[in-house]
């Protein structure tokens, strides 16, 4: 569903809802040209995908090379050594995340945590950034829109009173005016108590403009799961293939009846401070569940078929274009992670192996980032 359908809705029913799951359908800053016309930028150092010798079978155990890093750690960012695994999943539900496949990446230094609004705010007082969200639409982007539907605002997880059927995901999202990264739950909403916390109603371009400032860049979608699989093996899990190993919660996800009654068994309703599950054996933190995370890899739901299993992806950037057959003409970039509202009852993409979409100009209040950096 485009933004001007959405803006439509609006108009006659006073609420905008998402439109996929995954992607929320909903775009502040519509696209004027078809996703096959959209191309991945490649102003990092990596190839679009080069293919080497024949590779391993996908089942072949990941290889890590344990040559430290050239210089010294920036701050706040930990060593994600080069190295090479078996990339995707086997999972049934994650049709668009097979064949698995294998893939060899250089090493980066990756942030520790997910952006917080501490450090979003740095940002915003240095250079007077404006997100997409708190930006009033534009008339002539939305012909026959009336013009007091024209509001900024994001996406917000609104769950319903009582056990809703899952097959329509508008009974719990909702366009809210007012919504940013400022008041991630509208504006009666704010930031105190949440300076750690993850930023969130951040768009794709929100995220580079940050990546620019501070010298860094978004993660490939490789370079993410490589990261969040720590060296392990093909494991379900980030930590492993148990999800709560000693009783103990990993990952900040939902609990209870999705989407109406989470029962905050591992004591978080919506996101958590950055940091507060333990770390994975490459020292990260919050590589699964709290909030999904932008890469900077266009989506297509076919683009894993497309590697050939008999060669090494190396450093692989993604396709170069987005397509995505349950919302044709949107086009999107691929998120990792999962979130707080992750629940084996819908959605269990918080496993390493699982993908996201989100239309890149769109934001919501489980979606932020973090951030890699290259060697030097």
């Amino acid at each position: 569903m485009s933004v001007k359908n959405l803006i439509l809705i609006v108009a006659i029913v006073g609420v905008v809802s998402i439109a996929t799951w995954m992607t929320k359908g909903f775009l502040l800053n519509p696209a004027t040209d078809s996703p096959d016309t959209h191309r991945a930028n490649s102003d990092h150092k990596h190839e679009a995908i080069a293919h080497g010798s024949e590779a391993p079978p996908a089942g072949e155990p990941p290889v890590i090379d344990n040559a430290p890093p050239a210089g010294p750690a920036p701050e706040g960012m930990v060593w994600i050594p080069a190295g090479e695994f078996s990339m995707g999943s086997d999972e049934e539900m994650f049709t668009d995340a097979r064949p698995i496949h294998r893939v060899a990446l250089n090493g980066f230094w990756m942030d520790k945590t997910e952006v917080t609004n501490a450090q979003f705010a740095k940002f915003v007082d240095a250079t007077s950034y404006v997100t997409i969200a708190e930006r009033k639409p534009r008339a002539e982007d939305f012909p026959g829109a009336p013009p007091e539907k024209l509001v900024a605002g994001s996406i917000v997880f609104t769950p319903p009173k009582e056990a809703v059927p899952l097959n329509n995901y508008m009974r719990w999202w909702a366009y809210v005016e007012g919504a940013n990264w400022r008041h991630p739950e509208g504006p009666e909403s704010d930031l105190k108590g949440r300076e750690n916390h993850p930023v969130v109603h951040i768009a794709y371009d929100d995220a580079l403009a940050y990546a620019k400032w501070a010298g860094k860049r978004l993660p490939t979608e490789a370079e993410f799961e490589w990261a969040a699989r720590g060296g392990l093996d093909r494991k379900k899990y980030a930590w492993g293939d148990e999800f709560k190993p000693d009783g103990k919660f990993r990952a900040n996800s939902f609990q209870g009846n999705f989407p109406n009654k989470n029962t905050v068994e591992d004591g978080f309703a919506a996101s958590a401070p950055v940091g507060n599950f333990e770390p994975n054996a490459f020292g990260l933190f919050d590589v699964a569940g709290n909030v999904w995370e932008w890469c900077s890899d266009w989506y297509r739901a076919d683009y894993y078929r497309s590697l050939g299993s008999q060669s090494v992806a190396k450093n692989p950037t993604g396709p170069r274009d987005s397509s995505d057959p349950s919302e044709p003409g949107v086009a999107k970039r691929v998120t990792k992670g999962g979130s707080f509202l992750c629940t084996d009852q819908y959605c269990s993409r918080y496993m390493p192996g699982g993908r996201g979409k989100e239309a890149a100009d769109t934001g919501t209040n489980h979606l932020g980032f973090r951030l890699v950096r290259d060697d030097r």
